[in-house]
């Protein structure tokens, strides 16, 4: 028991520590000018204001809407493409015998110990002779695949019974419909796990919409929020509000599927 008290008790120290500096940025975004340059500093507002939001919203340089627009567009498609192509890249690994296999699978699984400004110029220059620069689909294209999904999906799909697509295949359902039909309906822990770290992972993403896109209507949250950072640097509470606002949704579909994410992890690696 004493030794369940003291694991607990440090696992919740590490959970506070942990929320220190969002309890810290949301309780910024609500203080005044004056209460922020206070000493003895405050992390609950004393007289909580919502008009750094309102200043936000209301500054004709920043089109918030645009941006979210932008970033969500992106973060869905991404998400959307890196589950049809790691599920069905998963599945053939998975449950298909070919020549090669085993090689191929290596190779994927080593660009991932590749470092991205590795890759940053090529894929740059691919994107010029593809005429996809300073757009949104250069976003979108560069993150289609994704080798952890891949992964992932291959170590989930090989728990799910050969009799399953056997008896499928004897009913006469095709490759594609046993994949639709069978594979597919059971993956939802692990779908969902892959879909909310890549929508965290492409949402944050600032360097590579930083060299892709050049006009500011098809720019995303991160490159907004550093751009009003550099405008408001004097301006904590601008800053800690426009950072509240841009994580904001990550926070909302992490809360929202967080079980999700346990039990996806929690199925994948017991299988």
């Amino acid at each position: 028991m004493v030794v369940r008290a003291l694991i607990y008790l440090l696992l919740t120290a590490g959970c506070l520590v942990t929320l220190v500096p969002f309890l810290w940025m949301l309780g910024t975004s609500l203080k005044s000018s004056t209460e922020i340059i206070r000493l003895p500093p405050t992390l609950i507002p004393e007289h909580p204001t919502l008009q750094s939001f309102r200043t936000i919203f209301e500054d004709p340089r920043v089109p918030l809407e645009r941006f979210f627009l932008n970033s969500t567009a992106v973060s869905v498609s991404v998400v959307a493409l890196v589950l049809f192509t790691s599920s069905l890249a998963g599945f053939v690994f998975a449950k298909y015998q070919f020549f090669g296999k085993n090689l191929l699978f290596t190779l994927i699984l080593a660009t991932m110990m590749i470092p991205f400004q590795v890759t940053m110029i090529p894929m740059y220059l691919i994107l010029v002779r593809l005429h996809l620069t300073d757009s949104l689909w250069g976003l979108v294209v560069p993150g289609a695949t994704s080798a952890f999904g891949i992964f992932l999906m291959k170590q989930f799909i090989e728990g799910i019974p050969a009799e399953l697509i056997d008896a499928a295949r004897i009913d006469g359902a095709s490759e594609f419909g046993i994949y639709t039909r069978i594979v597919l309906p059971q993956m939802g822990p692990a779908l969902a796990t892959l879909g909310i770290f890549q929508f965290m992972g492409t949402w944050n993403d600032y360097l590579w919409p930083l060299i892709v896109i050049t006009t500011t209507e098809r720019r995303t949250l991160p490159i907004m929020l550093t751009w009003y950072n550099s405008q408001h640097g004097a301006r904590h509470d601008l800053s800690m509000a426009a950072s509240t606002l841009v994580i904001l949704p990550i926070v909302i579909v992490y809360f929202l599927f967080q079980r999700w994410i346990v039990q996806g992890i929690t199925l994948t690696g017991f299988k």
